[in-house]
């Protein structure tokens, strides 16, 4: 592939050129399997290569951690080299909370798209210009009357994991309900179904005690916010908190 501004080569596709400076991919999309990694560069709404990463997983011990480090790096060394602004990544979790940890990029979890494959779900999702982009910082985005949370730090880690969503514009804590039954025990998360305007709540339970909190999205309406909802799902599983 030869650079688009310049035209000169490129070692791989979609690298940024080190000749005029000039990026040739502005995402990346993950599809993460536990040995073998492909990443699909994409510059707006076209798709400008594919490239892939093998390993040979270790069975557990120090050796199977850090084989899995090192394949994280290798993967999160072919993002970089295109110096992207977002990087999409779906599959196998510990390969993709990995390669997470070694970069610095907006990183989004997705599903994997159903028949169509997480490329086609990233690209649909980038075709919709709708949804705005959200620059404030998580810290900022909690408010309203209410400012207590219930699970202490896990109950926090769940709202900074909300909040840090780019298409989330404030959380609004509401009261917690005390007198639930419950016999599971520790912080447990769950964005629920959109609403007409897209707004989302996040229920979090620890014990028998139960807060509902508003979020408010960037959605317009109840199918956007279903994507948003979904996002954040995935995130709070990530997170360990589902």
């Amino acid at each position: 592939m030869d650079c688009r501004q310049c035209a000169s080569p490129l070692e791989r596709p979609g690298d940024y050129c080190l000749v005029c400076r000039t990026p040739n991919a502005d995402a990346v999309v993950l599809e993460l399997d536990r040995d073998r990694a492909t990443l699909t560069m994409l510059d707006d709404e076209e798709v400008v290569g594919e490239t892939h990463v093998t390993t040979t997983p270790e069975d557990g011990g120090e050796e199977g951690v850090v084989e899995l480090r090192n394949f994280a790096g290798r993967v999160a060394d072919e993002v970089r080299r295109k110096r992207p602004e977002e990087v999409y990544a779906a599959g196998d979790r510990d390969v993709l909370r990995a390669t997470r940890d070694q970069l610095h990029y907006s990183f989004y979890r997705i599903g994997d798209g159903g028949d169509d494959g997480p490329v086609e779900a990233v690209l649909a999702r980038r075709g919709d210009r709708a949804l705005e982009v959200v620059e404030t910082a998580p810290a900022e985005k909690l408010g309203g009357s209410h400012s207590t949370l219930i699970g202490d730090r896990a109950g926090r880690t769940a709202i900074q994991t909300v909040a840090g969503h780019p298409h989330v514009k404030k959380i609004i804590p509401g009261p917690i309900d005390a007198g639930g039954s419950g016999s599971r025990t520790g912080v447990r998360a769950k964005a629920t179904r959109a609403d007409e305007n897209g707004n989302v709540r996040l229920l979090l339970r620890d014990g028998s005690s139960v807060q509902e909190n508003r979020v408010v999205t960037t959605a317009m309406d109840r199918e956007r916010g279903e994507r948003v909802r979904a996002d954040l799902n995935d995130a709070l599983a990530e997170a360990g908190l589902q």
